[in-house]
């Protein structure tokens, strides 16, 4: 059954039920039976049933081509595709420290006062074994607070044989997943012409070139790597010329890959006092203190306020409440917006949905590509990104972090205010929802909204906004799970704010009228229970309870397991009791309500015998009995196709696969059915052929199992009924 967005401010509702695919077994029989019907006819019985047939659709009429049809045709062709087809993990880090303390490299001229922290440690301050020893753990544990899982394994200063066992090493732990390998060659000569990075021999008298290629056929894929270096375009050229390779030998994907670069093979790195050593590692692992440093030592605050406070900014990156917490949440949004905003879709998938990790990696990148770019270094990746670093966003930055340094800074006892960047950001976008749509470019805040719903106080006005953006058309909703919002909507299912209501189940039923896929999420989360809560409160508005049911019908279409955790949650006397206090409570003025309410239920029990004793034994026929009556046709229809549904309790197979003989069926069932066809069969002469269309697929069902029963059935009614639904289910089934 295709499900319709009813609730478009474009369009009212209509009922599409597609038999053909619910019931491919019946199909396939009325196929087999009109074959033998033909191959026994011969040509003239095939021209004779051609000309029957032809005057049975005499006149014909065409249906369902108002305008409101035409628009959901057109939206149900979208496909969203927000998942990532691949989910990967970054498995084991491997650092890699050539730093050799003490010894310049002897192509490198470095002038005092020059560059000399590495992981903002003055390797000059302690002994330089002390000083190795704690710049390596001090690396070690940047990357683990990026990747709290992944085992993160260090060598300072190794010889080849120490590089060959730590990337096998790593790559056994990690098996299938990604390896990072970082390397800084800050005290080692620059990479040969042909890709060769230096490590140590046994004494540390010599320099030894290592072939990138080797380290390629350690590590294997996938894997990531990061070369602090200078020249490290270098190495990128090498071992892009053995990826090339290995991918015409064994037919691989480029996506094992993953390669970041300090520098182009002509540039050497940032000397100045300003930077430290390893600016580019800096940018990767410690982004926030790396942008705040930078933006102080070109703002007018450079004199006036002493970077090192920088260092004292209270709080943690994971939380929100505090300064450090609320800036890297507003960078996060920042970065994030741009990649969405320059690279191209799949890309932005891959690197930004696909990998926690790599995410972060990416999105500390375009800091640097910023900031390197500005000491005359270009970054290298691989997949390659558009520039990005003169984005207007980074304006947006700036701003965050001005504000930052002179209240903070000025005044560090003061109780920590929020910034008013992301109320700002939806007040962008509320202007652009107020003269935008499907034809302009499109809003390029939408990516805010995964990390605005983070927040309490912006919550509820971002969801009224999103709202507003899904109700302009389908379009919009694939454009929203194109940024990955779904999953941050799906987590909100689990809060108790009543006012929260109104959006969500507007959005929820948005999305789920284009992606039905939806399903399976919502009931591994258990997000079926928010919305069968909402559509047994009272205190909801119908319209509300009637998307809530759109939502419940999705949850169980076509989905076993959806269809029994709904059971199990006694969906379907809920469903029954509303609609009974619906119709007494005047049903004209809700309809929506009354066939969302009919289709959830008649898809609950579809092809699910348990959920169909409960309703036969909750009486469920006489309940849908009044709606048969009811002035809209897609009411009628809806309640149709519930009571069809209803029938095959008694079915014609056993659980063999054997006939079962119609005398020793249950003579409770019999009735049953026997009386949901006799309520069927008050519907025959239905105005709405779609009404009509429902009966008819409904005695189908029946007359498959039940032949002699449904002779009774019709011999029970008029004459002339009998002979005008024969007239219609030939008119159908021919």
């Amino acid at each position: 059954m295709a499900l319709v967005d009813l609730f478009s401010h474009r369009s009212s509702s209509t009922v599409v039920l597609n038999h053909s695919e619910e019931n491919p077994r019946q199909e396939g029989d009325l196929g087999e039976q009109r074959r033998d019907s033909e191959s026994a006819t011969g040509s003239g019985g095939i021209e004779d049933a051609r000309t029957r047939m032809s005057m049975v659709y005499l006149p014909q009429k065409v249906v369902l081509r108002e305008a409101r049809h035409e628009e959901f045709k057109a939206s149900a062709r979208l496909v969203l595709n927000w998942r990532p087809r691949e989910r990967m993990k970054t498995g084991c880090i491997a650092l890699i420290l050539c730093l050799n303390i003490g010894v310049d490299p002897p192509d490198v001229i470095k002038i005092p006062p020059c560059a000399r922290m590495e992981c903002w440690i003055d390797p000059f301050a302690m002994a330089a074994s002390k000083a190795l020893e704690t710049i390596g753990k001090t690396l070690q544990a940047q990357y683990e607070k990026w990747q709290p899982r992944a085992r993160c394994k260090l060598q300072s200063d190794p010889t080849v044989d120490e590089v060959k066992k730590l990337c096998s090493t790593c790559r056994i732990n990690a098996r299938s997943e990604r390896v990072l390998f970082h390397y800084n060659g800050h005290g080692v000569p620059k990479p040969t012409a042909s890709g060769e990075i230096w490590v140590f021999n046994k004494s540390y008298t010599q320099y030894i070139p290592l072939s990138i290629s080797d380290v390629n056929s350690w590590l294997k894929t996938p894997s990531i790597y990061v070369f602090d270096c200078s020249a490290a375009g270098m190495i990128v050229s090498a071992l892009m010329e053995v990826i090339v390779i290995l991918l015409v030998a064994s037919a691989s994907s480029t996506k094992d890959f993953i390669l970041l670069a300090a520098c182009e093979a002509h540039e050497c790195l940032p000397q100045g006092a300003d930077f430290p050593a390893d600016t580019f590692t800096a940018c990767l692992t410690t982004p926030i203190k790396m942008a705040l440093r930078w933006f102080h030592s070109r703002s007018l605050l450079r004199d006036t306020l002493d970077f090192s406070l920088i260092d004292k900014i209270p709080g943690h990156q994971n939380d929100r409440k505090t300064v450090l917490g609320e800036l890297n949440w507003i960078f996060t949004a920042v970065t994030d917006t741009i990649a969405w905003n320059v690279l191209p879709h799949d890309l932005f998938q891959r690197l930004f949905r696909q990998d926690l990790f790599v995410a972060s990696l990416f999105r500390n990148f375009l800091l640097a590509l910023r900031i390197m770019r500005s000491a005359n270094c270009s970054p290298i990746s691989y997949p390659v990104l558009p520039a990005t670093h003169q984005h207007h966003m980074w304006d947006a930055w700036d701003m965050v972090a001005e504000t930052c340094l002179q209240s903070w800074l000025r005044e560090p006892q003061a109780v920590f205010q929020p910034s008013s960047f992301f109320s700002e950001q939806l007040t962008a976008f509320e202007v652009w929802l107020d003269h935008g749509s499907e034809h302009k470019k499109p809003p390029e805040q939408l990516p805010m909204f995964l990390w605005v719903l983070l927040s309490k106080c912006h919550r509820f006005r971002a969801l009224m906004l999103l709202r507003r953006f899904l109700d302009m058309g389908p379009w919009a909703v694939k454009l929203a799970s194109s940024v990955g919002i779904l999953p941050y909507i799906l987590k909100l299912l689990q809060t108790s704010a009543t006012d929260l209501r109104q959006p969500l189940v507007f959005i929820w039923t948005k999305i789920l009228a284009l992606d039905k896929s939806c399903q399976v999420d919502l009931v591994k989360d258990r997000g079926h229970d928010y919305f069968i809560k909402l559509l047994d409160s009272f205190e909801a508005h119908p319209e509300q309870r009637a998307m809530a049911a759109f939502v419940l019908t999705v949850i169980v279409d076509g989905h076993k397991h959806g269809q029994e955790v709904c059971v199990k949650a006694d969906l379907i006397h809920l469903s029954l009791r509303h609609l009974q206090l619906t119709i007494l409570n005047g049903a004209q003025t809700v309809p929506h309500l009354l066939q969302w309410l009919c289709l959830c239920l008649g898809k609950m029990w579809e092809d699910f015998p348990e959920a169909q004793v409960i309703g036969l034994q909750a009486d469920a026929p006489k309940i849908f009995a009044p709606l048969l009556s009811e002035p809209q046709p897609e009411v009628r229809a809806s309640a149709v196709f519930a009571m069809g549904n209803l029938l095959g309790v008694g079915s014609a197979s056993s659980e063999g696969g054997d006939e079962v003989d119609e005398d020793c069926e249950d003579d409770q069932n019999v009735k049953d059915e026997t009386d949901i066809v006799k309520y069927l069969l008050t519907a025959v002469l239905d105005g709405s052929p779609l009404v009509r269309v429902e009966v008819a697929v409904a005695l189908a069902r029946f007359a498959f199992g039940h032949n002699k029963h449904l002779k009774l059935a019709c011999c029970c009614c008029m004459w002339e009924v009998a002979v005008l639904f024969c007239s219609e289910f030939v008119a159908i089934f021919t």
